[in-house]
């Protein structure tokens, strides 16, 4: 119960500010996670340990999905040279998440949806162990044109999205884009 208070406390004060990420500071577990995130823009080299990558992938594998399909699969590109030719900014020791489904990564929306659930817990999870994570769906295209061999993706398999996760500048929060306000957003019918 008083969990919950504190909650409803915080979401109170945010949009009373009017800005989530400067009001909600305290930690309230997940809560607070989803409410402070941002995608990531300043990335530095800097290896990621293998645990870390392999929690951030299991993190995409427990996503939900549509009865239960689990329809992804998950490609992590750590070599420079190919993940520099997928996203040209990237650092040396980023790591590039890409997910794929059957299909043309296009058409295919109960798979994409799907993939979208288990994207989004990869780039939480990433920021939960304290990376940087920025969500790709631009390079899509060439890299399902050109790429898909190199990546060896599963056989029918399109890419839908790749997940950066890398380490961060110490501020790199204020590059982060604002956010509209829930006033803007939001409906609630009673």
């Amino acid at each position: 119960m008083k969990k919950r208070l504190l909650i409803s406390v915080l979401l109170a004060a945010a949009l009373l500010c009017g800005s989530l990420p400067v009001c909600a500071q305290q930690d309230v577990g997940a809560l607070a996670l989803i409410l402070n995130h941002y995608s990531t823009r300043d990335f530095v080299a800097g290896a990621i340990p293998d645990v870390d990558i392999e929690l951030i992938v299991q993190a995409g594998i427990r996503a939900p999905s549509a009865a239960n399909r689990q329809p992804w699969y998950f490609t992590v590109v750590q070599n420079p040279v190919l993940a520099k030719k997928l996203v040209s900014n990237n650092e040396d020791g980023n790591v590039l998440i890409v997910v794929s489904a059957v299909g043309d990564g296009k058409t295919n929306n109960v798979q994409i949806l799907d993939c979208a659930l288990a994207v989004q817990s990869i780039y939480l999870a990433a920021q939960a162990l304290g990376y940087g994570s920025r969500i790709y769906t631009g390079p899509i295209d060439n890299l399902n044109k050109n790429f898909k061999g190199d990546l060896s993706l599963p056989n029918g398999h399109s890419a839908v999205a790749l997940v950066r996760v890398g380490k961060i500048k110490p501020d790199a929060v204020s590059s982060a884009s604002a956010r509209k306000r829930a006033a803007e957003l939001v409906t609630y019918k009673k």
